[in-house]
Parts: structure tokens; sequence; C-alpha cells
């Protein structure tokens, strides 16, 4: 037995950042990415996020890979609102995500920053957001990819 404790999040944007995601379909979407990380024996702590992106915190499974993870529910998910209609302006993800670790001691705050997303963003703007996520991640960054 193999055991393995790990916690994520991805944060990835609507293409453009465009504002499509409207608040009364976007819990179809979580439960349709939910079913994927199930689906992949990865446990969904919280998805969240607002009109232009989603945030994901959860566990990845030890034989997944993250890349082939997000790569799979980024297609689905597209695929899924596509077929169901549930955002009419939505025209695709962003290419680019962002991931990022953290303590099993973190795991409630990151819970209520993820559930808590459309309060947060009365006081920042995304790409403000993602782009403090990025520095006190110490990531490296490209401002152009940020708009």
């Amino acid at each position: 037995m193999s055991y393995n404790q790990s916690l994520h999040q991805v944060v990835f944007c609507t293409k453009f950042r465009k504002p499509v995601m409207i608040k009364e379909n976007r819990n179809l979407l979580y439960a349709y990415i939910h079913g994927i990380f199930s689906k992949r024996k990865c446990h969904v702590y919280r998805i969240g996020g607002i009109e232009d992106h989603i945030h994901i915190l959860f566990s990845l499974h030890p034989l997944m890979s993250l890349a082939n993870l997000v790569k799979e529910v980024k297609s689905g998910s597209s695929n899924y609102i596509r077929r169901q209609n549930i955002f009419p302006q939505f025209i695709g993800w962003q290419r680019e995500y962002g991931s990022f670790t953290y303590s099993r001691h973190d795991k409630e705050k990151m819970i209520n920053y993820v559930k808590n997303q459309e309060e947060h963003h009365r006081k920042i703007s995304s790409q403000d957001e993602y782009r403090n996520l990025l520095q006190e991640n110490d990531i490296p960054y490209d401002e152009k990819y940020l708009s």
C-alpha cells in the first residue's frame, strides 16, 4: 500500500479572461469537473470561481500526472459546456494554468479561500489575485500571460 498526502490548487481562466461563466450554471460545471476527479481517484475539497476563472483544491492520486489531469479537466469541461450550452458565450479555456501546493495544515484556510471567491473578488481583480499567487509561491512569470 502506498501512502500519499498532497494538497494542490489549480487555477485556470476562460479564453481572453472573458466573464462568461454565469453564476446560475457554475454548479453544473463544478459537478462535472468533480466527476472527472473522482474517476481519476483524486479527492476534491472545493471548486469555486467567478465569471472568468476557476479554482480547484484537491488531493492528487499518486499515480496521476498533474498535467494530464488538468488537460483532461479542461478538455472535458470545454466539451461539456458546449454540449450543454451552460455558458453560451464560452469559447474555451486559456492554454496556461497555475498549480500550487500547500501543507495539510493549510487545508481549511484554502477551502474557505476557494469557497469565498466571489467575496474575495470584490476587493481584488482576477489578474492581481493570480499575480499574488505566483509571487507568494516564488514562481517567475511573464506579465504578458496575465491578461
